[in-house]
């Protein structure tokens, strides 16, 4: 089988197309034909051997985010077959190729209302968005939250989730195409935070009251300029950051207000079945619709990265095997 490895850790020149061997399942296991495959920035943190969170042993396949047809099982595996349409969250083997293990526990139904590029954009996205707001920030209808960059992956599933909910939502985004996408999402308002004093702008949709919960992509860029916009009592959840930041504390302790960090990867056990049962909702009733902005073919990977990390980007970027 073809699939993308890293046989050391540096820049997307490293992702490399391979012959390898295929893969069987063991007991327990379920090996899946995969159609799509979803690129997430955390797969670039990965790749430079510099996330803490997860530094796999060389060489290696990336890809935490697939979907496709189950090949075959593994003996013991009851809750899915052979033929069966799956999304992936994570894997055993990695999901940049065309065949991918995973336990039974990372296979979940896919709707057919949901194409393979789309349940390759659901795990990590829908995930951590849905954590981020709910089991971080413990977010509550009549709430309003800054989706800040919400036109990338995680912003889209942000913006859904957040509106579901029944949360005021506003959104940003650094292109019209992107504004008009956050607010196709469902947004209530969507600014430029790439022009002007758009936090003002924000203040001004609260009635002055601030914003109750902030989802930070950037932190390394944002953190110290959003926390005068909190509300009392609110929260910033940090997803993203690509470097240190410098703070005023005092811009929280007049607000009782808090930084919370969060990594999808430290989720616990009921956390994680938690939000897979949530998203399995969100797909069936039609409240989670994933948004693909470019499609890739696999050989592709290293382009892949390196757009995922220039901004801009217009929901999830999908490699296709």
């Amino acid at each position: 089988m073809k699939a993308i490895r890293v046989n050391e850790f540096g820049g997307a020149e490293v992702l490399k197309l391979e012959e390898t061997p295929d893969l069987k399942p063991g007991p327990g296991q379920v090996l899946v034909r995969v159609k799509a495959a979803g690129v997430n920035p955390v797969d670039t943190y990965i790749r430079t051997g510099t996330y803490g969170a997860r530094k796999p042993a060389l060489p290696f396949t990336p890809g935490m985010d697939g979907a496709g047809i189950v090949e075959s099982v593994g003996t013991g595996v009851t809750r899915v077959k052979a033929g069966d349409r799956v999304y992936l969250a994570d894997s055993i083997s990695g999901t940049y190729a065309e065949l991918a293990l995973c336990s039974e526990a990372q296979a979940h139904a896919l709707p057919g209302k949901v194409s393979f590029a789309q349940g390759a954009a659901v795990w990590v996205p829908y995930a951590t968005a849905y954590r981020a707001l709910f089991q971080m920030a413990h977010a509550k209808a009549g709430e309003t939250v800054l989706v800040h960059g919400a036109s990338g992956g995680v912003g889209v599933a942000a913006v859904q989730i957040a509106r579901a909910a029944g949360l005021r939502v506003i959104g940003t985004g650094g292109t019209e195409q992107g504004r008009k996408l956050v607010l196709e999402q469902g947004a209530h308002f969507a600014v430029d935070h790439r022009g002007g004093d758009y936090l003002a702008e924000v203040l001004v949709h609260t009635g002055g009251q601030g914003v109750n919960v902030i989802l930070e992509m950037l932190a390394n860029v944002n953190l110290g300029k959003v926390l005068p916009i909190l509300a009392r009592n609110g929260r910033v959840v940090v997803i993203g950051s690509r470097g240190p930041v410098e703070i005023n504390p005092r811009d929280l302790m007049g607000r009782d207000a808090r930084i919370i960090g969060m990594s999808l990867l430290t989720a616990p056990p009921e956390d994680a079945a938690g939000i897979r049962s949530a998203l399995a909702a969100g797909m069936e009733n039609g409240t989670l619709r994933p948004v693909v902005g470019r499609e890739m073919p696999l050989a592709d990977a290293a382009k892949a990265h390196t757009a995922i990390m220039e901004g801009g980007a217009l929901g999830k970027i999908v490699l296709i095997p």
